[in-house]
């Protein structure tokens, strides 16, 4: 009834999705592409190089490339960008060992971005009881695993990635299922680098973190919303 209301009164109706897929997938097609190129050539774990970092880096790089036409603001584009772009960085580090921490410390950045970028609206605190209830038995007991020397750095981590996950909660849409998919690849990476490893981890880890980049992007492209007075 409220459709039918806007329409005799002569208001813009949200944009049919279905209607802008075909133009919003065509910008997205790199981003595809690269992403079953990492899968077909499935470079080795133990051989690291800068063509297996580039081959892993280059969907989210593509990602980022696409924004470039994203209809919101600039800002927000800006912060989803930088985000993606220290996601990348991060992914390079991960493919050393020894560049680990440099690597946790350009997602950090990225959630730091995402947080900037996914606002304190609506704030949402109900959701923080459900998200320590969670986080604080898995980090604490993933802690414990931990070299000394690692855990300031992980612990600050762990605590800036619960947040973006209350505020990609929060933020609702794509977000909030990005949000669940980058916690979730995290955790099982972590799970499996420092407390037993788990079959088919890598599959899993990269599968839920390139949907869970996929779909933040996609809240970039989402149509405004009717205003109404």
């Amino acid at each position: 009834m409220a459709n039918m209301g806007a329409q005799k009164e002569g208001l813009p109706r949200k944009p049919c999705l279905l209607a802008q897929q075909p133009r919003l997938c065509l910008r997205l097609s790199p981003f595809f592409v690269t992403c079953a190129a990492y899968f077909l050539l499935w470079i080795p774990q133990d051989q690291p190089s800068w063509v297996g970092a580039l081959v892993k880096c280059l969907p989210v790089l593509c990602l980022a490339a696409s924004l470039q036409a994203a209809p919101r603001g600039t800002g927000h584009r800006v912060l989803l960008q930088g985000a993606l772009l220290c996601s990348a960085v991060g992914d390079a580090c991960l493919i050393w060992p020894d560049a680990f921490l440099s690597g946790v410390a350009a997602f950090t950045v990225a959630h730091l971005l995402y947080l900037w970028a996914f606002g304190l609206t609506p704030l949402r605190p109900g959701l923080l009881p459900s998200i320590a209830l969670v986080s604080v038995p898995y980090y604490g007991l993933l802690l414990l695993h931990l070299p000394a020397s690692m855990v300031p750095a992980l612990a600050a981590y762990s605590l800036v990635l619960a947040s973006m996950l209350w505020r990609g909660l929060a933020s609702g849409g794509s977000v909030r299922g990005g949000a669940l998919l980058f916690t979730l690849s995290d955790m099982v990476l972590a799970w499996d680098t420092f407390v037993q490893p788990l079959p088919h981890a890598r599959l899993v880890v990269m599968i839920t973190y390139y949907a869970a980049q996929l779909l933040i992007t996609l809240s970039a492209f989402r149509s405004p919303r009717l205003k109404t007075h």
